[in-house]
């Protein structure tokens, strides 16, 4: 089984899509159980619906709040909160924090983030959010999108996992495209996930493969067509 802890900071939505896929609620079985769990969901601000959609999910939901805290003494307590669950993925649903280079490194290549525009464009310091669509509407671009990442040393610059294309149309705001982007990321970063569980994605020195389904055995009674 692949475990999963999911780092979060606001409302949930992309978090929720996770659980929903991972986590059925008690006494039911989703066609995801057994292949993954979200093992714990962790929060930098104490009042993040995020923790409430956990909870109604049975899974366990922790603050660990970076107010009034050096990034060092946050991100020693948040690596505290994580080690106990023994993630095989950390995955940031809407986490609005840049983690330091010595956090990323004390969990190399395991850490996945979604970001709401197709990088390496509209990523950085400072992109999240509605900013990233104003910015993308402002450009003039027909098309934006979400892509799923691993998280290196250089905030949204780690090798990309999968990307969604989502049209631009006229007449929209950064609300609208937002919602449709955000409905993408609900859909991929899910899926995204499955494929790590069932061993699909090689990553190298700068790239990510993902490589194809392998095929149902065939029988040893099959009469070829």
């Amino acid at each position: 089984m692949t475990r999963v802890v999911a780092l979060v900071s606001g409302s949930g939505r992309v978090l929720q899509a996770l659980l929903d896929a991972f986590s059925p609620v008690p006494d039911t079985r989703g066609p995801d159980h057994g292949r993954v769990s979200i093992a714990a969901v962790i929060s930098n601000t104490p009042d993040a619906y995020a923790l409430e959609r956990a909870r109604r999910h049975g899974v366990p939901a922790l603050i660990v709040t970076h107010r009034g805290r050096s990034r060092e003494t946050f991100e020693t307590d948040l690596a505290a909160a994580i080690d106990p669950y023994q993630p095989d993925l950390i995955c940031l649903a809407g986490f609005l924090r840049i983690l330091s280079p010595a956090f990323v490194r004390r969990y190399p290549r395991r850490i996945l983030n979604t970001h709401p525009a197709l990088l390496p464009a509209f990523g950085g310091k400072g992109m999240y959010g509605e900013r990233v669509h104003q910015t993308v509407l402002e450009a003039g671009l027909a098309v934006s999108g979400c892509t799923i990442h691993l998280v290196d040393e250089v905030p949204d610059g780690g090798p990309i996992v999968a990307q969604a294309v989502v049209p631009v149309v006229d007449g929209d705001t950064p609300e609208s495209l937002a919602q449709r982007i955000q409905a993408e990321e609900r859909r991929l970063y899910p899926e995204v996930i499955r494929w790590w569980a069932d061993g699909r994605i090689e990553v190298g020195d700068q790239a990510v493969v993902v490589r194809p389904m392998r095929p149902a055995s065939t029988p040893t009674n099959a009469i070829p067509v």
